[in-house]
């Protein structure tokens, strides 16, 4: 008997990122993404994930909803799926993804893979609960601070084909989180515990939850902000990635900064504040760039989550060399030996940003820890 795969895409996840927004939520958000160049990411990662599953696709049936939702992304991987629903298609919202959600459930599928951002996962929980199918996601989003997310797009196939394979037997339930927009695009990060969704347990392929701040954190940033302000060079571009790590840099250069944006700062004055990708292209144009990140405390990335305005083109315009990475050590020992992680969207990309950096930890204190 064939093993059933419900498919959800959330066709407007993650547009927001490249352009600031900061999300994807909401029409006039949308309209803005459009507005300022932006294009879907989930559909490319929806079928990245299910490459994975071509091995298996006689063995499986996939259910899905109609259009962007699934059905394109299905049929583009060579799969005939069984389409249910309806949608309008350019006008699909959160009530589209519950009800599909809801109708999967109720073709008692085995699991459902789904395209999006803790939204997305919001909508899932919603419609399934605590005690639902078992889920996992395709992260496409801008936030994902869940923890029921592949670590990245192809992982997520992984983990669909080896849980309906039976090689992943284990379930858990992982945490659905989300934040207010609104606040977000001002600068304030309020999270919420949603719910729980059981999530196939494979540990190196599912990211954890994010982490917040810890207490007793203030010397060590403000001394990994001597650092990084004491080595800056002369006529060289600084980018600094969103963070409250890369925020103390800001601060000790007496600068105003964008907590969730990424700021531009040129001989330690401020030439751009959160810029977009466009932005930052033309900004680099004929000039020495570096780039200043941070690690998302309890994951590990340093690019693809909540830093998406520094795209595979800047990166690689930029290069793995004039990347700087910091943290304070306690972020550093929460993640353990596993590697930091890169899920910029573009696997060439990805490739080329691998292998090890330095971390400044503090000042003239530095680790080499390997990105993957």
């Amino acid at each position: 008997m064939k093993k059933k795969l419900g498919l959800i895409v959330n066709p407007v996840a993650g547009m927001g990122g490249r352009v600031g927004l900061k999300g994807s939520d909401g029409e006039e958000i949308q309209k803005r993404a459009r507005e300022l160049g932006a294009h879907p990411e989930s559909p490319r990662r929806a079928m990245d994930a299910l490459e994975r599953l071509a091995t298996i696709k006689d063995d499986i049936e996939i259910i899905t909803y109609p259009d962007e939702m699934g059905e394109k992304e299905a049929r583009e991987c060579g799969f005939e799926p069984v389409v249910i629903g309806s949608v309008e298609p350019g006008k699909t919202s959160a009530k589209d993804t519950i009800k599909a959600a809801r109708e999967m459930a109720e073709q008692k599928v085995d699991l459902i893979l789904f395209a999006g951002g803790d939204g997305t996962a919001r909508n899932l929980y919603d419609a399934l609960g605590d005690n639902g199918v078992p889920v996992i996601g395709i992260p496409a989003g801008v936030k994902i601070h869940s923890a029921v997310y592949a670590t990245n797009s192809r992982n997520a196939g992984e983990v669909a084909l080896m849980y309906l394979q039976e090689k992943i037997k284990k379930v858990q339930d992982s945490e659905v989180m989300d934040i207010d927009e609104d606040a977000f695009r001002e600068g304030r990060v309020t999270a919420k515990l949603y719910g729980y969704l059981k999530v196939p347990h494979e540990e190196r392929l599912v990211q954890h939850l994010k982490s917040g701040r810890t207490e007793g954190e203030v010397a060590a940033l403000n001394s990994i902000a001597d650092d990084i302000t004491e080595s800056m060079e002369d006529d060289v571009l600084y980018i600094i990635g969103p963070g409250t790590t890369t925020r103390a840099v800001m601060e000790k250069l007496g600068l105003k900064n964008t907590l969730l944006g990424v700021d531009v700062v040129l001989n330690k004055q401020l030439v751009a504040s959160d810029v977009i990708e466009s932005q930052l292209l033309d900004l680099i144009k004929g000039k020495k760039a570096k780039i200043v990140v941070t690690i998302i405390g309890g994951q590990g990335y340093i690019f693809g989550r909540g830093n998406q305005q520094l795209s595979p083109k800047v990166l690689r315009a930029i290069g793995k060399q004039n990347i700087t990475v910091i943290t304070p050590q306690n972020k550093l020992s929460a993640i353990g030996n596993n590697p930091l992680l890169i899920d910029t969207g573009d696997y060439e990309a990805n490739s080329m940003l691998s292998g090890y950096y330095k971390v400044v930890t503090g000042y003239q204190r530095t680790v080499m820890r390997k990105a993957e």
